[in-house]
């Protein structure tokens, strides 16, 4: 009898993960995800780095392997691609496939990745409103995506609507616990829920950078000075929200507002973008104040700072790492010029309005302190906080989020007032017949009810 021969059993392509990432924060929170099992075993997966510079002028910029800590992070993939190189010439912010090239450009990146033709494909990706996150999602076109967010502007409503074709593979959005009690609205609209990265394996992962940053000049600079107090600066002039001048001061105002409060020593941590003019006008502020002030030129992630210089106060405008000094490292934290950025911010729909929002809610003015400590933030956010959250939210985008329409006209109702009417425009509460719109909303709200009426008379 004749033996059958055993069937040659089928191989099966191992799942490809492909991470995007354009910061070090960002990189951080994915790294603390894959540590946490948030996406299954590393011997599962082939897992890619790919890496995207998104400033204007990427060639100018400072490059993400550049930053101290990277290469520890870079360590948990199986390869690490950059994606400037890929689509070059073409700007990562600016570039998508047109729908007829998608499937080609999948058949190249598989290629030129050594992903397997047959291999299934998972994305994680940031701000998925916009390229290259959208990009990957139209060229990956039957893979699930997972977003995660990189800051507090997850908390406020999606920028654009999604294509269906996107919004059914989005399987959550990771974040972390910035804001314990606030429920992130990003993809709300799309029935996408929330998780969280434990704040356990974040932590440890921000101590993993800082050990890596051993040895650096600038790192130990800003050790000698002992610092005490820490001033986060910002790049609004680059986003034409303040004038140069007008940023300069901010600075200026963190800087005086920290020695007010009895600091002597504090580092300034300029935003990678920002002038050197900064630097020297903030010097000869503090020589006037006769306070110490270091002023860090080193690639660092202001956690490291908090972790190796342990500050006891934090001073920014709306910085997510204000957030995560609260949150992770205990620090107090105060806020300098909120009021004039969300004043300044235009469109209404602006993605920041909602960490302006939350900042300004949440963080003890600096201005108005005076000699005694900067109280730290409570670990959970006031009940006050999420109503507001959502009401500027539906404000920001009405057409995504009109099931949020009944929350918002009756806050408006009972706390519309000069202690907070900074966080609305009455040019969008009037658009969006709102109360506190003014005559001109109760105008439009009369005509809209008359059509509705007319219509359903058949008039």
């Amino acid at each position: 009898m004749t033996a059958t021969p055993a069937a040659t059993p089928v191989r099966t392509p191992p799942r490809t993960q492909i991470f995007q990432v354009s910061t070090l924060y960002g990189a951080a929170t994915l790294a603390a995800a894959l540590d946490a099992g948030q996406f299954g075993r590393a011997l599962d997966s082939h897992r890619i780095l790919l890496v995207s510079n998104n400033a204007a002028v990427p060639e100018t910029a400072l490059r993400l392997e550049e930053m101290r800590g990277y290469g520890s992070l870079a360590a948990r993939f199986d390869a690490v691609v950059d994606w400037n190189e890929a689509i070059s010439p073409h700007h990562p912010s600016g570039w998508g496939p047109r729908s007829e090239e998608t499937v080609l450009w999948q058949r190249a990146f598989r290629l030129a990745w050594d992903i397997d033709p047959d291999a299934p494909v998972d994305l994680a990706v940031e701000s998925i409103q916009v390229n290259p996150a959208r990009a990957l999602a139209a060229i990956f076109s039957e893979s699930a995506v997972h977003v995660y967010a990189d800051g507090l502007m997850s908390y406020g409503p999606t920028r654009n609507r999604m294509p269906q074709s996107i919004a059914c593979r989005i399987r959550r959005v990771l974040h972390l616990d910035l804001v314990t009690g606030l429920r992130p609205l990003l993809l709300a609209e799309a029935g996408v829920d929330p998780e969280l990265v434990p704040d356990d394996a974040f932590r440890a992962v921000l101590s993993e950078i800082a050990a890596a940053a051993e040895g650096d000049q600038g790192l130990a600079a800003a050790e000698a000075a002992a610092p005490t107090a820490m001033l986060l600066g910002q790049y609004l002039a680059a986003l034409t929200i303040l004038t140069p001048e007008e940023e300069e001061e901010l600075h200026i105002r963190m800087l005086r507002g920290a020695a007010r409060a009895g600091h002597t020593s504090i580092l300034f941590k300029p935003h990678p973008t920002a002038p050197a003019r900064y630097s020297r006008a903030l010097d000869e502020a503090a020589a006037e104040l006769g306070v110490r002030l270091t002023t860090l030129d080193s690639p660092l992630l202001a956690e490291t700072l908090y972790e190796r210089c342990a500050p006891t106060l934090v001073v920014g405008c709306f910085s997510t790492a204000m957030f995560t000094a609260a949150a992770y490292y205990g620090i107090p934290v105060a806020r300098v010029g909120t009021r004039l950025v969300l004043d300044r911010i235009t469109p209404y729909e602006n993605s920041n309005r909602i960490p302006l929002t939350i900042t300004d809610h949440l963080v003890p003015d600096l201005d108005a302190q005076g000699p005694e400590a900067v109280p730290p933030l409570p670990r959970t956010a006031p009940d006050t906080l999420a109503p507001l959250v959502r009401t500027v939210g539906y404000c920001m985008q009405a057409k995504l989020n009109p099931g949020l329409r009944p929350e918002a006209e009756a806050w408006l109702r009972e706390h519309l007032d000069p202690t907070t009417q900074h966080y609305f425009k009455r040019r969008r509460l009037q658009s969006l017949t709102l109360p506190g719109g003014g005559p001109r909303g109760a105008a439009v709200r009369l005509r809209r009810t008359v059509r509705r009426t007319r219509s359903t008379l058949g008039l």
